[in-house]
């Protein structure tokens, strides 16, 4: 006997005979003996009393059918059936819709999901009909109910769900060393170590590449200087050796030979080894130089993944203080400011400096004369955006200025934000790691439920009832989704799981990466914190202490649920402040379906990213970092910290300085700086002025402002999708 129905949206609901007997009527009356009330409770009696105890909707339809075929109104059966169909039909649509619209290569929000991906090819075409056919399997086949009933409802986006049957991880920080001094091997061939600083960069180019292809995330380095340095040192050897095979001279005496920088200087009036000592620094600073410029240049054309996706890449530097490292940092930035083609700005990759006192940031720091031209890199190039090595969070018991390795205990970032350092199952490292997976809570939709409760002590008391209800649901998605992913095989991620996971040096291709990925994390994220306090007490946390107050007692409970999850489930869990693109506007567009247009909630196309304040606010740098900075402790597993300044920033590396000390000051994570910056979308040309409309160098008009976008810089606004655009015409200048 059916006791329960499981509905198409996989919700378990009570059977209900009158549903039942109002399709059968419902098909009776579009024939010309109309309905038959007997018959229809015969039918319903007998289904109900036949029926597995729980049926799906599917079966029962089908036991309608074959009752109709079996009575005498056959007729009825035939309108039953076409009816099934003209639904299906109808169900069908809306991924013929989206199909469509990818042929048609028309531009919405389906097709501007990923800002950095050109769905106009037919590469890109093909990566999105993957995606929206692989959802609905991921949505039939690998979520539990609870699961699909929380995505159903608004209340939680699973990241990356296209990539979910896949079992790929989501991002890696690649200890490249390891392919660096012992080779690897990528496709159908292998690769040597290298020898030379040229050899180095396109090795590194080439370890980041192939395992974009392995996981659905991005790929960072995370120390490139400590990384590159020894093959500048190589490199010098080799030059020393071509001055004894053009001079014959015996100059092994200057292989090792002790000086403070590579810096390029005349050989005028230098004679004998010192003569020959500057040549082969003149020559390693050159060709350290053409290594860099290939390795950004690489980096901006190598496509990855279809839809002219270059690798999502990103590169900590900043800590190496020898002289090889500094080569590497001056050189690096050098090639960045110089620009790639005609001198437009590099989208990659992300550029991220390690800040530390006594290393990289004071004037007394041996690496401050760098760290001085970073900041008038960044002002005209937006790179290098920079990562707080001091902040309470980010600093290691075990690193000492005396380890030649320190660079281990140095977090390192992934250019849109994400963190990996704390680790509960093995070494406190972002080495080797990275996160597994993430998913994002829509808060908003929590406090628009609360929002009819008068009192307010009540109010948020039941937003943390139903915030509570939501984490569960969102870890136990986190686990289930970690449970499927750890049976995969080494051998479906050749590079990632042979050289540069932690721990996978012991797998054999054909070994489950069970006993290694959890060395990574499971991201819990959040997005819309301002609106959900509007909702709550009227104002956001940028607005008034009482609600900067429950914003962090809202993030600080996460925390702490996160904290209790990685004991309960054995697994690092963290909270990360959510860098949302295509789902900045996704929550909303159901909310305002749901709860209507409400002012500072639901009036605009987007909800705020993670705990920012809301891009429209008006308030200081320093007021910003204030009131953004208390958050970056909470969320462990990723968060940004943005300035959006006015003008030319080009001859004003000092205000890049200023945001580095709002940073330090306020012992916020992770920065970067916005500005102006126009690019002529037809010939490259780059400048600063504002409202540029023609190009001063070909004549062109069609000019666009290059932005960020979720942390990553992106060539053309066309490529954004209607809520992100909406966000960045409400930016304003914060002063």
């Amino acid at each position: 006997m059916i006791q329960t129905v499981v509905k198409r949206d996989g919700r378990i609901v009570g059977f209900n005979r009158e549903k039942v007997a109002a399709a059968i009527r419902k098909a009776m009356l579009t024939t010309e003996k109309g309905e038959d009330e007997s018959l229809i409770y015969q039918i319903v009696d007998r289904i109900e009393l036949k029926g597995p105890e729980q049926s799906s909707v599917e079966e029962i339809q089908d036991m309608v059918e074959l009752q109709l075929m079996q009575s005498s109104r056959k007729e009825v059966a035939k309108k039953f059936i076409a009816y099934r169909d003209k639904r299906s039909i109808a169900r069908k649509a809306k991924t013929r819709e989206v199909f469509l619209e990818i042929v048609e290569a028309k531009n919405n929000d389906v097709t501007r999901e990923n800002a950095n991906m050109n769905t106009d090819t037919p590469a890109g075409m093909m990566m999105k009909f993957a995606s929206e056919t692989t959802k609905p399997f991921v949505d039939d086949y690998l979520l539990s109910e609870r699961s699909k009933w929380a995505v159903k409802n608004n209340y939680l986006h699973i990241h990356d769900k296209d990539y979910y049957p896949t079992k790929s991880l989501t991002c890696v920080q690649h200890p490249l060393d390891k392919v660096l001094n012992y080779g690897f091997a990528a496709g159908h061939s292998e690769s040597r170590p290298a020898k030379r600083i040229e050899t180095a960069s396109v090795i590194a180019c080439i370890s980041l590449e192939t395992v974009q292809n392995e996981m659905h995330g991005g790929q960072a380095i995370p120390a490139f200087d400590f990384y590159l340095a020894p093959f500048i040192r190589q490199s010098y050897i080799e030059e020393v050796k071509h001055i004894e095979e053009v001079t014959g001279f015996d100059l092994k005496h200057l292989y090792n030979a002790q000086f403070d920088d590579y810096i390029e200087r005349s050989l005028d009036l230098l004679d004998g080894d010192k003569r020959f000592c500057q040549h082969a620094i003149n020559m390693t600073v050159r060709r350290t130089h053409q290594a860099m410029e290939a390795f950004i240049h690489n980096m901006n054309t190598i496509h990855s993944r279809g839809g002219n996706q270059v690798v999502f890449s990103s590169i900590n530097y900043g800590t190496d203080i020898s002289a090889e490292g500094r080569c590497v940092i001056r050189e690096l930035l050098k090639s960045t400011d110089e620009g790639v083609g005609s001198g437009a700005t590099a989208i990659f990759p992300i550029q991220i400096w390690k800040k530390k006192r006594g290393v990289s940031y004071l004037p007394e720091d041996p690496n401050y004369d760098l760290y001085c031209y970073a900041c008038k890199v960044a002002a005209r190039r937006f790179f290098p955006n920079f990562v707080n090595l001091d902040a309470t969070f980010n600093q290691h018991a075990k690193w000492r200025m005396d380890d030649p390795q320190r660079y281990q205990y140095e977090v390192a970032t992934m250019g849109c934000r994400t963190r990996v350092f704390e680790n509960r199952y093995g070494e406190k490292t972002s080495i080797g790691r990275g996160n597994l997976s993430f998913s994002t809570i829509n808060i908003v939709r929590l406090a628009l439920e609360c929002r009819e409760i008068e009192d307010k002590k009540s109010r948020i008391e039941t937003f943390f009832v139903k915030l509570n209800e939501i984490l569960e649901i969102t870890a136990n998605q986190l686990i289930e989704r970690y449970n499927f992913q750890k049976t995969a095989l080494a051998k479906q991620f050749p590079l990632l799981m042979s050289k540069l996971w932690v721990g996978c040096d012991d797998l054999s291709p054909e070994q489950s990466i069970e006993s290694v990925i959890n060395q990574g994390t499971l991201g819990i994220g959040f997005i819309g914190l301002a609106e959900c306090l509007i909702a709550l007490v009227g104002h956001h946390h940028g607005e008034s202490d009482e609600a900067q107050q429950l914003g962090l007692r809202i993030v600080g409970y996460m925390r702490d649920r996160a904290q209790q999850f990685s004991e309960q489930y054995e697994h690092n869990f963290s909270i990360l402040a959510t860098p949302a693109e295509g789902l900045s506007g996704r929550f909303t567009n159901r909310d305002r379906k749901d709860f209507g247009e409400i002012a500072g909630i639901t009036d605009k196309i987007y909800y705020t990213n993670s705990n920012h304040v809301p891009v429209y606010y008006h308030c200081s740098p320093r007021k910003k970092a204030e009131i953004e900075g208390p958050y970056h402790e909470l969320t462990r597993g990723g968060h940004i910290f943005y300035v959006e300044i006015d003008g030319d920033a080009t001859h004003n590396p000092q205000a890049i300085m200023d945001i580095v000390d709002l940073m330090d000051k306020n012992n916020i994570g992770y920065c970067s700086v916005n500005h102006n910056r126009n690019r002529c979308m037809d010939c490259g040309y780059e400048d600063a002025q504002t409202g540029l409309e023609v190009c001063p160098h070909c004549g062109s008009t069609h000019i666009d402002r290059l932005q960020r976008i979720t942390g990553y810089l992106v060539g053309t606004t066309d490529r954004w999708n209607r809520a992100k655009l909406a966000e960045l015409n409400d930016r304003i200048v914060h002063k």
